[in-house]
């Protein structure tokens, strides 16, 4: 059931992606960075997996080089992360928490993961912001706590651009990498385009799955 609808988000975002490629990587991370649960974990890869096939440039800047390439689709994937934290960070600082568990739920905010990223903010202070952008699931929510504590908007957008580089960066590389690979495999399986629309399909399944597990977990 999940995997029926999933699908056709899964080829919505990767159809963005070959169709507007960094523009479209800065706007699903915009997205993520929102507390809408589209997952960085398949978006960057993806991206990285489009520049392994030369269509990651932006404005023809770099040509075919696989690394501008690549850090094309980070610094674009961290620009959507600041873009994106704007409405959570305002949200948290113009009504606190009771606002976020009041409207979280009109954008599937879990607040278990806000818990997370709140005791995770309470922990690490400021360096929270950079240390929290390159850790699954409290990279999402930080910037809601940050926002609750009015945290200084210059500081937390330096940091959260700053943790996200290397974050968004990684996940292309990897993705550029598993573009060799399974250049490798379409020789013997034939099935290339599929085996990469399953692998991005069983990350969203999951990670769509965890998050409704524990808000039925939250409820009971």
């Amino acid at each position: 059931m999940l995997h029926k609808l999933l699908t056709p988000v899964i080829l919505w975002m990767t159809a963005l992606l070959v169709a507007a490629g960094p523009l479209g990587v800065t706007l699903l991370m915009g997205i993520e960075s929102a507390c809408i649960p589209l997952p960085s974990e398949v978006i960057m890869p993806f991206a990285g997996y489009l520049a392994y096939k030369g269509q990651m440039s932006f404005l023809g800047l770099g040509g075919a080089n696989p690394w501008i390439q690549i850090l094309t689709a980070g610094l674009f994937g961290a620009i959507g992360c600041n873009l994106g934290s704007i409405p959570a960070f305002e949200l948290g600082a113009w009504g606190g928490r009771k606002a976020v568990e009041r409207y979280g739920k009109y954008i599937l905010l879990n607040l278990d993961h806000l818990d997370q990223a709140h005791r995770f903010f309470e922990r690490f202070g400021v360096w929270a912001i950079l240390l929290g952008r390159m850790l699954p699931v409290v990279r999402t929510f930080i910037a809601l706590p940050a926002g609750i504590a009015k945290m200084d908007r210059t500081r937390f957008h330096l940091f959260t651009f700053i943790g996200s580089l290397p974050w968004c960066v990684g996940l292309a590389w990897v993705g550029y990498q598993l573009g060799e690979r399974w250049e490798t495999l379409g020789a013997i399986f034939h099935k290339f385009d599929l085996a990469i629309g399953l692998v991005l399909v069983a990350g969203a399944v999951w990670f769509l799955w965890h998050h409704i597990a524990s808000a039925r977990r939250r409820q009971f």
